[in-house]
């Protein structure tokens, strides 16, 4: 039997495209192996990929955040207004951290860079990393406007034909107060586009092509046509929902009205809260990066995601409010806000297709940015010890949403995707010490299905000195939500180990002979916990991750001595 013309070139083409991903994900490895920054090689905060000549995004790694990555998707056309692709040659690099044009904080550097074959340009690669400290206040959300929040860098050449631009390293050393570690990151971004170019010409010889307008093609039409299909399947209508954040000085209410079209889904984001006088303001890009993803981790899961796959979904963010904050707002822990983004698109999706979403998430990263040294805390510490200077920020997550399905996962990072990060690459280059990195019993918000667990975290440095912490946390005034009779997960809490509350945002000292007590978020719960088989309630208490007292009272279950059910009273409980 002989394959037609048709089979053979879309088996050629899946190849390709397959080949493809190899490419990118090899892109964003060598990142991971060359980064100074412990968020992009212990937490994989970064995100990698290719575009077209165009600026549209073909594909990218499988090791990235959607905050990252479909913000990253509009950036690159910002880097072609200003330099044109007639104008770029092999070696360049260009950069900015721009909030506006990048991933929506100066924390996040984006790299593109220019690929060729055979002496002509054939496409762009991108990526984005989370740094330490770009210098300003920090890693926090203190600041009254973004230039009070560090270093902020235009799109700008880094390097040309291969040269580094030596005044604009110049500027990142004075400007940080990690110096080695920003310029080592940056060498690091432009390694990972350089890795993704050779990768591509490789690809191109092997293949015998000249460029990549025909495989884009392909990939473009493809995934639209898969996505708009995809959309086709949900009941058509409009359907609207709320979640809360706690805000920095008050509560902020997000608000969605999600319509459904034959081929489009189009969200409105009025009623949203206006912006905020500190930096958990959220900037546009970053607000349609998270809700996109949102909605197509529900309607299109398995749809690679690209320019074509990503727009059908349409946003509309009123001026003024708190997801489409103008320059020059602060938003450094924009995230705090942002991805939240995905639970209220899941909200509106619950009423149409109850059976795919999943209950509420921990959600934010609890990400504690810790400062020691000489000064910290403002005043003269006379003849005390000073302790060492550091800046560092670690990685951690409360519990996912239950799914109709499954127990949500235990300190899991959804939406964002990162790693948690291992408490010795913390340890081992900070002055701090990890007493404490556990599950947190009782925190699964009960159902059916239970939500996923938060953690327990104490931290202090080497010696119990001083040390200060800028809070940017959430979910403590507003608890994950259950679904379908589940119950809400345990709220986070923010104290001293000595019982002191702190406040969950904002910079804060810890004193000498104390430690940070962080209490993560768990996750909702999905159906009613009372139709959760006995067994696994038990399986729970044996497992220390549920007390007897909450197995009788959430589900109506009696646990003996040895973990086995107690038949008769549960019986009489249920």
């Amino acid at each position: 039997m002989t394959m037609n013309a048709d089979a053979f070139a879309a088996i050629r083409m899946q190849v390709m495209w397959n080949r493809l991903i190899a490419v990118v994900e090899e892109q964003a490895q060598t990142m991971i192996r060359t980064a100074f920054s412990t968020t992009v090689r212990e937490a994989g905060d970064l995100s990698a990929g290719i575009f077209d000549l165009q600026g549209r995004m073909l594909a990218q790694a499988v090791t990235g955040t959607p905050g990252h990555v479909n913000s990253m998707m509009e950036s690159v056309g910002h880097f072609l207004a200003k330099f044109p692709a007639a104008t770029m040659r092999p070696g360049d690099h260009y950069i900015t951290n721009d909030p506006w044009l990048g991933t929506g904080h100066l924390h996040d550097l984006t790299v593109v860079t220019p690929a060729f074959h055979r002496g002509k340009m054939v496409g762009l690669f991108a990526n984005t990393a989370h740094v330490i400290d770009v210098g300003g206040l920090g890693m926090g959300p203190e600041g009254r406007s973004v230039f009070e929040e560090g270093l902020y860098i235009p799109i700008v050449k880094c390097f040309s034909e291969g040269r580094p631009n030596e005044t604009f390293f110049d500027f990142i050393r004075a400007g940080s107060r990690l110096p080695v570690e920003l310029e080592g990151d940056v060498y690091s971004l432009c390694a990972c586009n350089d890795t993704g170019a050779r990768r591509l010409a490789e690809m191109l010889d092997e293949f015998d092509l000249a460029g990549i307008e025909g495989l884009a093609d392909f990939i473009f039409a493809s995934s639209l046509r898969a996505t708009e299909e995809a959309i086709a399947a949900i009941p058509a209508g409009t359907y609207a929902a709320e979640i809360w954040s706690d805000g920095y000085d008050e509560p902020v209410r997000l608000a969605a009205s999600m319509s459904v079209g034959a081929k489009t889904i189009e969200v409105d984001f009025a009623g949203t809260s206006g912006l905020a006088g500190r930096g958990i303001n959220v900037p546009a890009a970053y607000c349609r990066a998270y809700a996109s993803f949102g909605i197509k981790v529900v309607v299109a899961p398995q749809i690679p995601n690209n320019w074509a796959s990503l727009a059908p979904f349409r946003m509309q963010i009123p001026e003024g409010c708190i997801l489409n904050a103008p320059r020059p707002y602060p938003v450094s822990v924009r995230h705090v806000v942002g991805q939240l983004l995905p639970d209220l698109m899941m909200g509106c999706l619950y009423q149409a297709v109850p059976d795919r979403v999943a209950a509420e998430g921990s959600s934010c990263l609890w990400n504690p940015p810790l400062r020691g040294g000489a000064g910290v805390s403002g005043h003269r510490r006379g003849n005390r010890p000073v302790p060492e200077d550091f800046e560092v920020i670690t990685f951690n997550s409360g519990g996912t949403g239950a799914t109709p399905r499954r127990n949500g996962l235990d300190g899991t990072a959804f939406p964002s995707g990162v790693r948690t990060m291992p408490v010795e690459a913390t340890e081992n280059v900070a002055p701090v010490v990890f007493w404490q990195k556990e599950l947190r019993p009782d925190s699964a918000g009960p159902g059916r299905h239970r939500g996923g667990l938060g953690q327990i975290m104490e931290i202090a440095t080497k010696g119990d000195l001083e040390f200060a912490v800028n809070a940017i946390f959430d979910r403590v005034g507003h608890p994950a939500k259950g679904r379908a009779g589940g119950g809400e997960g345990a709220a986070g809490a923010v104290r001293l180990a000595s019982g002191e509350a702190l406040r969950t945002k904002g910079f804060q000292i810890v004193p000498d002979g104390e430690r940070l007590l962080l209490l993560l978020p768990g996750g909702g719960g999905y159906g009613d916990p009372r139709a959760r088989p006995a067994a696994e309630v038990a399986a729970d208490v044996r497992d220390g991750v549920l007390s007897a007292q909450a197995a009788r009272e959430l589900y109506g279950v009696a646990v003996n001595a040895d973990f086995t059910v107690n038949e008769m009273q549960t019986r009489a409980l249920r």
